[in-house]
């Protein structure tokens, strides 16, 4: 039954970009029109995700491509660099509104039109609480890295509205025992609140997106499963050693697996074509979609790690 709602990576991450492109614009005039510099920063991180959104939807439909000629090992360190872009736009824009809201205080404060704040934050909290039950319901069935840095943007966005909404609320609350002096100063302490509070999100998308980037192997949780599935695969076989390299830009994991055989022993390309299916099945059960390279050699150099360089050279 259709719901209206979307189902798939693409329609989820269409959503987003539309939904963050109206609350931007949305952010955008009430700030102009209210003074916040708190909205100004809602609208900012917004309208950046908007444009980001667009790489996004491209990149999406990229990485379930196969390798060709001119990538040939894929397009997964494209969705990296897309969550790295976003996670250090984030920064930027925070480290900005930081720069901004403490010129603020140490000017006089900034004075606000609480009455609109108030409507917009409302509206804010209420669209981005909205983007996250709607991302993450398409996630349960959907394993996108895309996906989850928008769900962690969205959850961030939520935050910040509903901080902004309490705030703002709080305004007319200090009017009315008369504490006017303090009223110029909520916007600039709102932004500061909350951008320390919300900095550890786009570190943490841009740290793990850099490190993609650089091909570090995955964290524990991944390669240990993966290892230990090989290991038993090739119980059987006559191995001198085994090593096991691993990446993963983005939702695919690479696998190479030197498998150095015991001298002498045996092993017909159908023989190896057979560990191969085998290596690529048992991988497969505890992660997908994942590439693996199985070579076979009776020599450790050719699987020992190297700096590349030739004996002589090294």
């Amino acid at each position: 039954m259709k719901t209206g709602w979307p189902t798939t990576e693409s329609g989820a991450l269409r959503f987003s970009t539309v939904m963050a492109a109206l609350i931007g614009g949305l952010a955008l005039t009430v700030a102009v029109l209210s003074g916040s510099q708190a909205i100004l920063l809602d609208g900012l991180f917004n309208a950046i995700y908007a444009v980001v959104g667009v790489f996004t939807l491209r990149v999406g439909r990229l990485v379930v491509a196969p390798d060709d000629d001119t990538y040939p090992f894929g397009y997964g360190y494209f969705e990296s660099m897309v969550n790295a872009c976003k996670g250090l736009l984030m920064l930027g824009v925070s480290a900005l509104a930081l720069f901004n809201s403490i010129t603020a205080l140490l000017t006089g404060g900034n004075t606000i039109a609480a009455g609109i704040s108030i409507g917009y934050a409302c509206l804010a909290t209420a669209a981005c609480t909205l983007a996250v039950l709607v991302l993450r319901r398409v996630s349960r069935h959907v394993s996108s890295p895309l996906l989850e840095a928008d769900i962690d943007n969205w959850r961030v966005n939520a935050l910040i509205s509903a901080a902004v909404l309490l705030a703002f609320c709080l305004i007319p609350l200090v009017q009315a025992l008369g504490w006017h002096a303090v009223v110029p100063y909520v916007d600039s302490w709102l932004v500061i609140a909350v951008v320390l509070l919300c900095l550890g999100v786009p570190v943490r998308v841009a740290k793990n997106a850099i490190l993609e980037l650089l091909n570090r192997s995955p964290r524990p949780d991944v390669v240990d499963p993966v290892r230990a599935a090989i290991t038993a695969a090739l119980a059987a076989l006559p191995t001198d050693a085994i090593y096991i390299r691993m990446v993963r830009p983005g939702r695919m994991l690479y696998v190479t697996v030197h498998v150095v055989l015991v001298k002498g022993h045996p092993l017909s390309i159908e023989e190896a074509d057979r560990w191969r299916a085998t290596l690529d099945a048992s991988v497969r059960r505890i992660s997908t979609p994942v590439l693996v390279e199985t070579l076979f050699t009776g020599d450790r150099r050719w699987a020992a790690p190297s700096a590349g360089l030739g004996e002589a050279e090294s």
